[in-house]
Protein backbone atom coordinates (compact mmCIF):
# COMPACT_ATOMS: atom_id res chain seq x y z
CA UNK A 1 0.00 0.00 0.00
CA UNK A 2 1.23 3.58 -0.82
CA UNK A 3 2.15 5.69 1.82
CA UNK A 4 2.40 10.05 1.61
CA UNK A 5 5.41 11.55 2.72
CA UNK A 6 3.99 12.65 5.59
CA UNK A 7 2.99 9.23 6.59
CA UNK A 8 6.04 7.82 5.95
CA UNK A 9 8.25 10.25 7.76
CA UNK A 10 6.18 10.19 11.06
CA UNK A 11 6.54 6.11 10.96
CA UNK A 12 10.31 6.71 10.16
CA UNK A 13 10.71 8.73 13.95
CA UNK A 14 8.59 6.48 15.96
CA UNK A 15 10.80 4.98 18.87
CA UNK A 16 11.69 1.68 18.18
CA UNK A 17 12.62 -1.36 20.20
CA UNK A 18 16.14 -2.21 20.42
CA UNK A 19 16.96 -5.40 18.14
CA UNK A 20 12.92 -5.35 16.67
CA UNK A 21 12.87 -4.00 13.34
CA UNK A 22 8.94 -3.66 13.25
CA UNK A 23 7.45 -0.38 13.42
CA UNK A 24 4.46 -1.90 15.42
CA UNK A 25 6.45 -4.31 17.47
CA UNK A 26 4.58 -7.58 19.13
CA UNK A 27 4.50 -8.48 22.63
CA UNK A 28 7.29 -10.97 21.96
CA UNK A 29 10.87 -9.95 21.35
CA UNK A 30 11.38 -9.61 17.49
CA UNK A 31 7.63 -9.89 16.77
CA UNK A 32 5.10 -7.72 15.01
CA UNK A 33 2.02 -6.55 16.63
CA UNK A 34 -0.98 -9.28 15.34
CA UNK A 35 -3.70 -7.10 16.05
CA UNK A 36 -4.48 -3.43 16.56
CA UNK A 37 -7.71 -3.80 18.01
CA UNK A 38 -6.69 -2.29 21.30
CA UNK A 39 -4.54 0.03 20.14
CA UNK A 40 -7.50 1.29 17.81
CA UNK A 41 -10.08 0.97 21.22
CA UNK A 42 -7.36 3.34 22.70
CA UNK A 43 -6.86 5.74 20.52
CA UNK A 44 -11.06 5.99 19.78
CA UNK A 45 -11.61 6.68 22.76
CA UNK A 46 -8.70 9.54 23.42
CA UNK A 47 -9.93 10.88 20.23
CA UNK A 48 -14.00 11.05 21.89
CA UNK A 49 -15.35 8.84 18.34
CA UNK A 50 -16.18 5.99 19.64
CA UNK A 51 -18.42 5.19 16.81
CA UNK A 52 -15.59 5.00 13.95
CA UNK A 53 -14.73 2.32 12.66
CA UNK A 54 -11.43 1.41 10.54
CA UNK A 55 -13.36 0.49 7.59
CA UNK A 56 -14.95 3.91 8.34
CA UNK A 57 -11.05 5.94 7.20
CA UNK A 58 -10.88 3.77 4.51
CA UNK A 59 -14.05 4.72 3.59
CA UNK A 60 -13.28 8.06 3.77
CA UNK A 61 -10.22 7.96 2.16
CA UNK A 62 -11.81 6.62 -0.91
CA UNK A 63 -14.46 9.45 -0.82
CA UNK A 64 -12.14 12.05 -0.84
CA UNK A 65 -9.64 10.53 -3.55
CA UNK A 66 -12.74 10.07 -5.95
CA UNK A 67 -14.12 13.87 -4.57
CA UNK A 68 -10.56 14.63 -5.98
CA UNK A 69 -10.94 12.66 -9.17
CA UNK A 70 -8.83 9.92 -8.85
CA UNK A 71 -9.58 7.35 -10.85
CA UNK A 72 -11.24 3.82 -9.63
CA UNK A 73 -7.90 1.70 -10.82
CA UNK A 74 -6.08 4.28 -8.91
CA UNK A 75 -7.93 4.05 -6.06
CA UNK A 76 -7.57 0.15 -6.45
CA UNK A 77 -4.30 0.56 -6.02
CA UNK A 78 -4.01 2.68 -2.74
CA UNK A 79 -6.32 0.93 -1.03
CA UNK A 80 -4.65 -2.08 -1.85
CA UNK A 81 -7.34 -3.82 -3.40
CA UNK A 82 -6.35 -6.82 -6.12
CA UNK A 83 -9.81 -6.80 -7.80
CA UNK A 84 -11.21 -3.56 -9.13
CA UNK A 85 -14.83 -5.10 -8.47
CA UNK A 86 -13.77 -4.59 -4.76
CA UNK A 87 -13.16 -0.80 -5.33
CA UNK A 88 -15.99 -0.72 -7.27
CA UNK A 89 -18.12 -1.09 -4.59
CA UNK A 90 -17.37 3.00 -3.25
CA UNK A 91 -17.94 4.21 -6.58
CA UNK A 92 -21.79 5.17 -5.19
CA UNK A 93 -19.52 7.71 -3.35
CA UNK A 94 -18.87 9.83 -6.91
CA UNK A 95 -22.33 10.80 -7.27
CA UNK A 96 -21.99 13.85 -5.04
CA UNK A 97 -19.61 14.62 -6.50
CA UNK A 98 -21.36 14.10 -10.20
CA UNK A 99 -23.92 16.18 -8.95
CA UNK A 100 -21.66 18.81 -7.77
CA UNK A 101 -19.69 18.63 -11.01
CA UNK A 102 -23.44 19.25 -12.97
CA UNK A 103 -24.49 21.93 -11.19
CA UNK A 104 -21.10 24.08 -11.63
CA UNK A 105 -21.17 23.39 -14.81
CA UNK A 106 -24.85 24.87 -15.00
CA UNK A 107 -23.73 27.50 -12.95
CA UNK A 108 -21.39 28.88 -15.81
CA UNK A 109 -23.59 28.19 -18.04
CA UNK A 110 -25.70 30.16 -16.67
CA UNK A 111 -23.30 32.95 -15.95
CA UNK A 112 -22.33 33.06 -19.56
CA UNK A 113 -26.26 33.85 -20.60
CA UNK A 114 -26.88 36.37 -18.09
CA UNK A 115 -23.60 37.96 -18.95
CA UNK A 116 -24.23 38.37 -22.64
CA UNK A 117 -28.39 39.30 -22.17
CA UNK A 118 -30.72 38.36 -24.66
CA UNK A 119 -29.27 37.25 -28.36
CA UNK A 120 -31.37 38.95 -31.03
Amino acid sequence: MALSPAARGLLAVLPRKPGNPWVFPGHRAGTHMRSIDDAWYTLRARAGLDDVRLHDLRHSFASRALALGESLPMIARLLGHSQLETTARYAHLARDSIHEAAARVADSIAADILDEGPRR
